[in-house]
């Protein structure tokens, strides 16, 4: 009888594969870094090769770890760091280049270039989506300009484009399957999420060939097994998400209205709005939540680039702290912020702001301030952009969001938890498990092979660890939202805009 169901979670900067139990608990984990490039400011760049490798060899060690046979595992979920864009040859499976990652801003002029066309209300009203270099379309447009002979040879069908998980499914196929999901295929700008079909129109307007794509199924199904190359005995792949949206899933966030927020590298904020979907009017982008059983629900999403990361920006660069997990301690050896303020800004700004131009300021400076202070700010400059986002997504959705579900690896920073439910007022649930991303990638590939019953049972499993309430009378709440308001002012007063 399988008793597992196996998650490969591809993220930004590790390699991880968890096996969960039927009832949805952790069995073992294994993860692996690896290497972030960054040929020129603001571009980053990941070798696809390597997150092959880091992602082949933690799956097999989590099984050995946990000391299981093939046998006891019933389907593979899969879930990725979304919108970073590979293209690889049909023939060989060589990458022709490294990964463009989901940070890089290369292609602002490119987006730039297309908004000063026009086409910005007509991308918008098909994808969901706002014209910015975050997104799959304009990387592959400039993968085809800037790689010799690249838009001939996708012509001719001899490449392929793939965000992760399609790069994950074709080597666990040996490139047999050439696929990805609705929700990874919602994020690239060439697909219309009304009719769920890659858009001619969109195809066109960014130049690229159909023939590089590939073919879209839904979050929950049985896609393919694995050769016996990967692994002795082939497994169902059954299930796939990007990560935010696989979070949301994990989350069990299953009704219109509930929200969830990652804390990660960035940080990312889904609300379900149900089976329509809702157009921002706040800069927030409309995406597909999942795709189950044929029904399909949307979300309002709000992405903030640098969250995690302004943590190993204090470690790495600045030295201020020797791990991560230090940070808490550091910033709570201050009672307040002493008037710092820091926005991350370090590749432009997400939601709600869209500003590619902004760099990153540290605000407020003066003899007294501390390390305490610096990475005080820096910790509240995390929860005021998810703050910012997330009145901006009450405003789209018409209701108030009644509590918010937290994951990541932030969200062990107590600090950091309380100072969001200050902010919003709202209560801040901290989940038993927090590994919300790879348990929404296993609960859809177990959907698939029957391994668990419906979303019903998935809720059940749900469950609280810690819930923050807010603490900060909303006078003072107020006066630090206006010093932050300033800050991000600043921030976008510092690189000049094109005219």
């Amino acid at each position: 009888m399988t008793e597992f169901i196996l998650a490969l979670d591809q993220g930004t900067t590790t390699s991880r594969a968890m096996l969960f139990t039927r009832d949805a608990k952790v069995k073992a984990i294994a993860q692996k870094p690896f290497r972030q490039i960054f040929p020129s400011p603001g571009w980053v760049e990941h070798d696809p090769t390597e997150i092959w490798a880091t992602q082949a060899a933690v799956a097999a060690e989590v099984m050995a770890g946990a000391g299981i046979k093939l046998s006891q595992v019933a389907a593979i979920g899969i879930t990725n760091q979304r919108e970073t864009t590979i293209v690889w040859e049909r023939k060989t499976g060589r990458p022709i280049m490294n990964a463009i990652v989901w940070q890089d801003r290369r292609t602002t002029e490119i987006c730039q270039m297309m908004k000063s066309e026009g086409l910005e209300p007509f991308i918008q009203k098909k994808t969901g989506l706002l014209l910015d270099p975050y997104f799959s379309a304009s990387k592959i447009r400039w993968i085809l300009e800037h790689i010799p002979g690249a838009e001939e040879r996708a012509k001719r069908g001899e490449l392929a484009f793939g965000t992760i998980d399609s790069w994950l499914v074709w080597k666990l196929t040996e490139g047999a399957h050439h696929i990805t999901d609705v929700t990874n295929a919602s994020r690239t700008m060439l697909f219309n999420i009304h009719t769920q079909e890659w858009d001619e129109e969109l195809l066109s307007a960014w130049k690229i060939p159909r023939e590089m794509l590939p073919k879209v199924c839904s979050c929950s199904e049985i896609y393919a097994e694995t050769t016996k190359t990967f692994l002795a005995k082939p497994i169902p792949i059954s299930g796939i998400a990007g990560d935010q949206q696989s979070a949301l899933f994990g989350q069990a966030c299953f009704n219109s209205g509930m929200v969830k927020t990652t804390y990660g590298t960035g940080c990312f904020m889904l609300m379900n709005t149900g089976e329509k979907p809702v157009l921002s009017k706040n800069k927030l982008l409309t995406t597909i939540a999942y795709k189950v059983d044929g029904k399909t629900n949307y979300a309002l999403e709000g992405s903030v680039f640098i969250g995690g990361a302004v943590v190993q920006w204090l470690r790495d660069s600045l030295g201020l702290i020797k791990s991560s997990a230090e940070v808490e301690k550091l910033a709570a050896s201050v009672p307040d912020n002493n008037g710092v303020y820091f926005v991350p800004a370090f590749t432009g700004l997400g939601a709600p702001y869209w500003d590619p131009y902004a760099r990153g300021q540290i605000l407020g400076l003066t003899r007294g301030t501390t390390g305490g202070h610096l990475a005080r700010a820096a910790l509240e400059g995390i929860a005021f952009q998810v703050t910012d986002v997330l009145l901006a997504m009450e405003g789209d959705a018409m209701m108030k969001i009644e509590q918010l579900r937290v994951d990541g690896g932030a969200v062990g920073n107590n600090l950091l938890m309380q100072f969001q439910a200050d902010l919003l007022s709202v209560p801040t649930v901290r989940p038993l498990i927090s590994e919300s991303t790879a348990m929404g990638a296993a609960f859809l590939a177990g959907l698939a092979v029957k391994f668990w019953k419906d979303e019903q049972e998935i809720a059940s499993y749900w469950r609280a660890e810690r819930e923050f309430t807010g603490k900060m009378p909303q006078e003072k709440v107020a006066k630090l939202r206006a010093k932050w308001k300033k800050a991000i002012e600043c921030a976008q007063l510092w690189e000049e805009k094109d005219s």
